[in-house]
């Protein structure tokens, strides 16, 4: 993973407009799109994986669209960057996956111990926060709690 990619930062804006709208209506592709100036084909190719996450349900129908599976405050960013993303890792050499490059200094490598700390901080940050959190923060008065997406997405 790496923090600039667009699948992560797009992702966690698509769904904070969602948290935002959380137990209203579902939320058109487009109109997230739109408010959150993403193309809408990328939109969908990002709600596809988060839907196949769990983190986001899908509404067909005339007014249909996207809400959350679960509360805003029950999601980690952690979990979106993830489910787009792949598992969180500064740079290869302190990845915990197959595809680590060997890198014939690691041993006693000064730079590793402290990527290895600043990647654990990282998964920390990203851990601790929730939707709930990035919508108080952002200054939106927190994200509504409305009636259950569940209902809503049952609608069909």
């Amino acid at each position: 993973m790496r923090l600039s990619t667009a699948a992560g930062r797009y992702g966690v804006r698509a769904m904070y407009d969602l948290a935002l709208h959380y137990g209203t209506a579902p939320v058109a592709g487009k109109t997230i799109a739109e408010r959150q100036n993403i193309s809408l084909p990328y939109l969908e190719q990002l709600m596809t994986s988060l839907r196949r996450s769990g983190l986001v349900r899908s509404v067909r129908g005339p007014h249909g669209g996207y809400v959350l599976a679960r509360h805003p405050s029950s999601i980690k960013v952690g979990e979106i960057i993830r489910s787009l993303e792949g598992p969180i890792e500064i740079t290869y050499c302190v990845g915990q996956t197959n595809r680590s490059v060997k890198c014939l200094k690691a041993e006693g490598c000064v730079s590793q111990i402290l990527l290895r700390k600043l990647n654990v901080q990282i998964g920390a940050a990203l851990d601790s926060t929730t939707l709930s959190d990035l919508c108080t923060e952002a200054g939106s008065d927190g994200c509504p709690s409305g009636r259950s997406s569940k209902r809503i997405a049952r609608r069909k």
